[in-house]
C-alpha cells in the first residue's frame, strides 16, 4: 500500500500583521522586557467547499503581566489545504488541522513573526523552542 499525504497546501499567506508600541518611553520599556514576553497561539478553522479547508492560526506575542507600558506582536496566517479522500474520521481531520498542518506551516510563521519583531526594533529576539504541536495536541485530548 502507497502511503499518500492526507492532505495538500494549495496556498499560504499573510492575512493580518501588526506590530503596536505607541510610543517612545513604550519602546524603550519594552526593549528592556521583550525576553518575558510569550507566544500565543490560536488555531481555527473553515470548512470550504470540495473537501477543502481554510486554517487560521494567530501568533500573539505580548506580555501576560500587567504592565501599562507594552506593545502588541500579532500575525495571523491562512493555510488553505485540501483533505485526501480517504480522510473521514473527526478525529484525523482535528489532528491534521492542529498538529501536521502547523508542523508545515510553522518555520514560514515563525521567520514572519521575527521579521515583524526585528523590523519593529526589537533585533535581538530569538525563538529558543520551538512550538511543539504535537504535544500541544496530545495535551489537549488528554
Amino acid at each position: 500500500m502507497i502511503m499518500t499525504e492526507k492532505f495538500k497546501i494549495l496556498g499560504k499567506f499573510i492575512k493580518d500583521l501588526s506590530s503596536e508600541t505607541p510610543d517612545v518611553e513604550t519602546y524603550l520599556f519594552v526593549r528592556d522586557r521583550i525576553a518575558k514576553y510569550q507566544l500565543g497561539i490560536d488555531i481555527n478553522s473553515k470548512p470550504l467547499k470540495n473537501k477543502m479547508i481554510e486554517i487560521n492560526t494567530s501568533f500573539k506575542f505580548e506580555d501576560k503581566e500587567q504592565s501599562k507600558k507594552k506593545s502588541h506582536f500579532e500575525i495571523m496566517y491562512s493555510t488553505v489545504i485540501k483533505v485526501n479522500e480517504e480522510v473521514k474520521e473527526k478525529k484525523e481531520l482535528e489532528k491534521i488541522i492542529l498538529c501536521d498542518v502547523q508542523i508545515k506551516i510553522y518555520p514560514a510563521l515563525e521567520k514572519a513573526l521575527l521579521d515583524l519583531l526585528h523590523n519593529s526594533g526589537y533585533p535581538g529576539i530569538k525563538f529558543e523552542k520551538k512550538v511543539d504541536f504535537e504535544a500541544l495536541y496530545k495535551q489537549r485530548f488528554n
